[in-house]
């Protein structure tokens, strides 16, 4: 079986990590492919959503580094050969699921530890299994975060909470990541994957262009002040306003009817 399994089903890209031996845990190849799916999801008008999920108990737990091409190299190294190896690996994987202009929901089925937990933080919306576990590691193998988790993590839950997890290592179950704010519902294990379909196929009927704009809104508003904010907010709303959708939605409003959305 492939490595990565990927299906497209109405308008619904399923991106599913499938290496359930080794707990999901990325190579440089899987890593690349996962890159190359969200920027395909980017530009295919046929995608108005995407599910990142994986198979077994583990959703991903984090690079592998026992693979040759992951793995930190041995030899003499050359300075910032760490910095790029990261700049162009970890962080852009992490920068192509936030910047996916279509909603990117996680389903984490199992573990999610170091990159695998900030590849499922960075998603727009995060279902958690019962038995899902969210683990910063780093600090227990004497490094820094990288995968833009000093990034990801104070914008959820504050600075103090993601010192905890970062200084301590320690795993968080599914409630107590709901607790937190890292993920938005916690299910069943046996009911994860029919959640997701059902958040999905909501996604995927929704004004696909009025969502992107909404992303990017958000996810800048954690940097800018108020008036960079409310001036992105207004332009935004003007683009929108172009599309069909926005149109149909305020007819539909007007009729008194439901809205029927094409992603257009």
């Amino acid at each position: 079986m492939p490595p990565i399994l990927h299906t497209h089903r109405d308008n619904i890209s399923w991106i599913t990590l499938n290496r359930p031996e080794v707990m999901n845990a990325l190579t440089a190849e899987q890593r690349d492919h996962l890159i190359a799916l969200l920027e395909a999801a980017t530009t295919d008008p046929a995608t108005r959503a995407v599910v990142l999920t994986a198979t077994g108990k583990g959703f991903c737990a984090g690079a592998d580094l026992r693979s040759p091409t992951t793995a930190p190299p041995q030899a003499e190294r050359i300075p910032g050969d760490i910095a790029r190896t990261i700049k162009h690996g970890a962080q852009r994987l992490i920068t192509a699921v936030l910047d996916c202009e279509k909603p990117v929901l996680a389903a984490v089925n199992g573990t999610a530890a170091g990159i695998g937990a900030h590849l499922a933080l960075a998603c727009d919306l995060v279902l958690a299994a019962e038995s899902a576990r969210f683990i910063e590691v780093f600090a227990r193998r004497g490094l820094v975060p990288d995968g833009a988790g000093a990034y990801l993590l104070p914008r959820l839950i504050g600075p103090h909470r993601t010192k905890e997890l970062m200084f301590f290592g320690d795993a968080i179950d599914a409630a107590d990541a709901e607790r937190l704010g890292l993920v938005n519902r916690v299910v069943p294990d046996a009911d994860l994957e029919k959640t997701a379909q059902s958040w999905a196929d909501r996604l995927a009927a929704a004004p696909t262009r009025a969502l992107a704009l909404t992303k990017q809104l958000v996810n800048a508003s954690l940097e800018s002040d108020r008036a960079t904010a409310l001036a992105a907010e207004a332009a935004a709303q003007e683009i929108n306003m172009t599309t069909a959708d926005a149109q149909e939605g305020v007819a539909a409003f007007v009729e008194r009817r439901q809205p029927t959305y094409r992603g257009k």
